[in-house]
Formats: structure tokens, sequence, C-alpha cells
């Protein structure tokens, strides 16, 4: 249900300022071994975005000369946290594997001001490197027509009432605190699980990528059969 106290991303969420590639290096520094599948749990590949839609993003800015964009998602790839299940340090005759995965879809709101939209396109780097899917208000759909058709594909629009209408689990909002605070209780009003917001001031290109993630943790204990899982399997 998202980060807990003593996870790896559960700090930078009391922080001011990240460092670089700061979700990316504390997950990094909690593997204790090389990715482990176990019987029942995903492959380790699964949930670990493929980077094409990004590739594509990335493809196109350098094609319409938007070399700022194509910086930003590169920054994104190389600071994304979401790869495969790692093995944490545990006690004998128990496993525990961790995961970081993408939320299903963030919706991302842009006050209307100079270089809007390249806030726009920045929170869409951001979701592309996480492999999640945007949610954008219908007003933007004049950029979105323009966009390859591998990004579309992650790019839903929201019509009026998106409020009730529309599933996300997360939300940028790229803007004032006055309008953050506004898209807050907007969001407050929604039914169903509370939903959180990251508000970034107008120009800010790198999107904390650990508020588009999921944190996922099993335990696999054996301990009561001594740590010998083939005992639990004679009938």
């Amino acid at each position: 249900t998202g980060p807990k106290a003593g996870g790896p991303l559960y700090l930078l969420r009391l922080l001011a300022a990240r460092p670089v590639q700061a979700a990316r290096h504390a997950v990094a520094h909690n593997a204790s071994a090389a990715p482990v599948p176990r019987r029942g749990v995903a492959a380790s590949g699964e949930g670990v975005p493929s980077g094409e839609a990004l590739a594509a993003l990335r493809a196109w800015a350098q094609n319409k000369g938007l070399g700022l964009l194509a910086a930003i998602c590169d920054q994104a790839a190389a600071e994304s946290p979401v790869g495969p299940w790692i093995a944490l340090p545990g006690p004998t005759g128990e496993t525990n594997l961790y995961g970081v995965r993408p939320r299903d879809a963030v919706l991302c709101l842009v006050d209307e001001y100079p270089g809007d939209d390249a806030d726009r396109l920045a929170q869409l780097a951001a979701v592309l490197a996480v492999g999640s899917h945007a949610v954008w208000p219908a007003t933007a759909s004049a950029r979105f027509v323009r966009l390859p058709a591998a990004v579309r594909v992650q790019v839903s629009l929201a019509q009026d009432g998106w409020v009730s209408a529309v599933s996300f689990d997360a939300a940028l909002h790229h803007g004032s605190p006055a309008a953050w605070l506004a898209t807050a209780e907007t969001l407050a009003t929604r039914t169903g699980p509370i939903v959180g917001l990251t508000g970034l001031p107008a120009g800010e290109g790198r999107v904390p990528l650990e508020r588009l993630v999921i944190e996922r943790a099993l335990s696999i204990n054996t301990a009561a059969a001594g740590g010998n899982a083939s005992l639990m399997t004679i009938s």
C-alpha cells in the first residue's frame, strides 16, 4: 500500500531535496543478492518497464529540437527505482524479496503559464520512466495528438468529471501552492482510496519518481521446518 517505516524509499519522503538517483541508490543499497524468482512469485522481470515508450518520447524530442526534454528523459531513465525482485538479508530459513512496481496510473496537471507544455512533458517522461500510465485533462488534447503513437498508448485523456470517473492512484501538479491546495481539496472529494498529490513549482524538471511507485515485500518463512523447505512438501 506504499512505503512503510524502514523501507528504502521511506526517508525520501522527508527530504526537501534529494541527491541525484537517490531512489535507485536506496533500492540498490539494500540488495544482498541477484534477483531471486520463487514459485508463486512473479518472474524477476515482470513489472519492469520496457522503456519503449520513453525511448519514443526521447527520439521525438530530439527530432523536434527539444533538447531539454531529451535530457529529462535520460535523467528519468537513470533515476527510476523500478526493477526486478531482489533478495534482502534475513535469518536462516527465511527468504525476503523486495520489488518496486509502477503505480497503475498518474494524473498529470499543469497550470496555464508560459512553459507549461514543457512541464507537462517532463511529467510524462517521469511516468513513462517507471512504466506507469499518464492521465491528462481533455484540455491537453492538442499536445496529445502530436505525440508519437508509442507514447499515446500510455496516455489517457479525461473528459469533464474526471474526479469521479477516471481511475488513478497518484497525482502530479506543476503550478503554484494555491493551485496544489485546490487540487488536494478536489482529490479529497473522491470516493475510494486516498490519492497522494505531489506539487511541483513551474519549470521543475526533476519529478520525484518514488512518488509514482509502490514497494512490494514478500517474506517466505520456512523456519518451522528447520529451514528446509522440502520438509513442508512431504505428505
